[in-house]
């Protein structure tokens, strides 16, 4: 019979694989198609939910509303996705075009994706990463990176 220790040891150790593998562990479950995938050198830089990743502000009313464009001054859902979803680690913003709505994705370094969201500045070969915060959009930067994607 092994010892309990070595049990919880045979347990943890898969888990933090996956953890520092993937870059965080995550909730979210991607299906992916039998085909092979499509693997493209991108752009890809890092967003969070802030007014300055995502052109909000406060209006008079200290309510969230569009920043500039043509929706400027519009009420502003903080934390939605173009497709409705919560924003978290694996939310995706591209240019849709070129990669519609669950479009699943592995980026080097990031981890599993789903792009679900898009951005102005999103154009072609382009994907924004969703970071919790900001400090850790702006460590991302900009990296060229081997991306598999795989379109639904």
């Amino acid at each position: 019979m092994s010892h309990p220790i070595g049990q919880l040891i045979r347990l943890i150790l898969p888990l933090s694989a996956l953890f520092f593998l993937s870059g965080c562990v995550t909730n979210k479950t991607y299906h992916l198609p039998k085909r092979p995938p499509e693997v493209v050198n991108m752009e890809t830089t890092g967003y969070c939910r802030c007014g300055k990743c995502c052109g909000w502000k406060r209006n008079w009313k200290f309510q969230p509303v569009v920043a500039y464009g043509p929706n400027k001054g519009k009420p502003k859902k903080v934390g939605i996705t173009a497709a409705g979803t919560v924003a978290d680690w694996g939310t995706i913003a591209a240019d849709t075009r070129y990669y519609p709505f669950g479009t699943i994705m592995y980026i080097p370094g990031y981890g599993w994706g789903r792009v679900e969201d898009i951005g102005g500045d999103i154009k072609g070969m382009h994907v924004d990463l969703f970071f919790p915060t900001h400090r850790e959009a702006l460590e991302w930067g900009r990296e060229w990176k081997t991306v598999r994607i795989w379109k639904p």
